[in-house]
C-alpha cells in the first residue's frame, strides 16, 4: 500500500501520497479542502484570473484515489467548494464526473467555512461526522476527544536542501488529532510551524509529507 501508515484512536490509517486518508477497515477515503471552481469564484468576484482547470485536475486526482481503493464511503471535510455558487458554476463535464463519483457510495459532505450549505449533487450533508472512534470535522478543535481528523488549514512544510528548499503539503499529526492537507489545485497553504497550527499539537507531533517517497518528519527536530 503506497503511503504511510499511522494509528489513530486504534484506527490504523494510510496517509497517501495524493493528500487523501484511507482507512481500510471501514473502506473509508477521507479527503479535505477541493475547492472546487476556485478559479471561477475569483473571476466572478472580480479577483485574480486564474487558468480555469484547477477544478477537473482535482476531480482526475480524486477519480484515480477512488479508482484504486474502491471506497464504500468518502468523507470531504469541508470547504469541497470555494463558496456556496461554486457548486452550481462546474462546468457541465466537471458536474457531470462529480456526480458519477458521488454515485454509488456512501458520500458525505462536511459543512466548511466556504460552504456551509448542501451542494447539488447529493450525498450526505453535515456539520460533523463520528464513524467508530474516529470523529470528521472541518476544522480542528483545541482540545478535541482522540480520534479527530480535520483539514482547514492546508498545512506545508518547508524542507531546506543544498542550494535551496522544497515545499510540499503534509499532513500532521499526534496522539490525538490528525490534520489533512488541502487535496484540491490552486489552494496554497499555511506552514506547519505557524502558531495556529503549532497551538494545536502536541510536542510530539510529526509530519507526513505528500509525494513520493514517503517521509515523516518530527516537528520539533523541524522547529
Amino acid at each position: 500500500m503506497s503511503g504511510a501508515i499511522l494509528t489513530l484512536a486504534g484506527a490504523t490509517l494510510t496517509a497517501r501520497p495524493s493528500g487523501a486518508l484511507w482507512w481500510p477497515a471501514a473502506r473509508l477515503l477521507c479527503v479535505a479542502d477541493l475547492h472546487l471552481a476556485r478559479s471561477e469564484r475569483l473571476a466572478r468576484r472580480g479577483g485574480t484570473l486564474l487558468p480555469p482547470y484547477e477544478t477537473t485536475e482535482t476531480l482526475e486526482r480524486l477519480a484515480a484515489e477512488i479508482a484504486a481503493l474502491a471506497p464504500a464511503r468518502v468523507v470531504c471535510l469541508g470547504d469541497s467548494f470555494d463558496d456556496p455558487a461554486a457548486g452550481a458554476a462546474l462546468p457541465p463535464a466537471d458536474a457531470a464526473r462529480l456526480a458519477a463519483l458521488v454515485a454509488g457510495r456512501a458520500w458525505t459532505w462536511i459543512a466548511g467555512n466556504h460552504d456551509p450549505a448542501p451542494p447539488p449533487f447529493g450525498g450526505q450533508h453535515r456539520t460533523e461526522c463520528r464513524l467508530g472512534p474516529l470523529t470528521f470535522r472541518h476544522a480542528a478543535e483545541p482540545a478535541p476527544d482522540p480520534g479527530e481528523v480535520s483539514g482547514h488549514y492546508h498545512p506545508k512544510l518547508r524542507l531546506p536542501l543544498r542550494g535551496g528548499a522544497v515545499t510540499r503539503p503534509c499532513f500532521l499529526a499526534d496522539a490525538r488529532r490528525l490534520i489533512l492537507p488541502a487535496f484540491g489545485a490552486y489552494t496554497g497553504g499555511l506552514f506547519a510551524s505557524a502558531p495556529p497550527l503549532a497551538r494545536l499539537l502536541a510536542p510530539d507531533a510529526r509530519a507526513i509529507l505528500t509525494g513520493e517517497p514517503s517521509v515523516t518528519l518530527p516537528l520539533a527536530a523541524l522547529a
